[in-house]
């Protein structure tokens, strides 16, 4: 029994060992490469997650931008209304203006155009009127009568009573 014991403890002491370099490995060798990955990845993670928050600064601050741009195009489409109907009153004022102008000179013209055939037709009868009593004159007017008539009707015409 004494080699069945031997080979027991010698199995217990064995593992003892087996455990022990495997602690003393573990500690020496792997454990600082793993706190080493743990650590690296931790950073990494720690670095994702500031540019994670950064972007969403950048994503807030682009929002924000996007609101003052969108403020700012209302304010011009509004500014743009305002000018529009501005210019078109003032148009539809020059416009108008213009166009009485036009009627003015118009009116103006068709009096005048007026007044010139009145004329026209006021001498035409004059025309037609001495051409008439020149025809009759000869037969029913003496030549003493005749040169006191055209006298006073120059006289008349010359102080305006005609």
């Amino acid at each position: 029994m004494n080699l069945e014991l031997l080979a027991r403890w010698s199995q217990i002491v064995g593992a003892i060992l087996f455990v022990i370099a495997i602690v003393l490995i573990w500690k020496k060798y792997i454990a600082p490469g793993v706190a080493a990955y743990q650590a690296a990845k931790n950073a990494e993670l720690a670095d994702a997650e500031a540019r994670r928050e950064h972007i969403r600064a950048d994503v807030a601050a682009a929002r924000a931008e996007v609101e003052r741009a969108d403020e700012d195009c209302r304010e011009i489409t509004s500014r743009v209304d305002v000018v529009v109907k501005r210019e078109r009153e003032k148009s539809l004022a020059e416009a108008r203006a213009e166009a009485e102008r036009v009627v003015r000179n118009a009116e103006g013209e068709l009096e005048r155009a007026r007044l010139a055939a009145r004329d026209r037709l006021r001498i035409e009868f004059i025309e037609k009127a001495l051409a008439k009593a020149r025809g009759e004159a000869a037969t029913r007017v003496s030549e003493d009568a005749n040169r006191k008539l055209v006298a006073g009707t120059v006289d008349d015409l010359v102080r305006g009573r005609g």
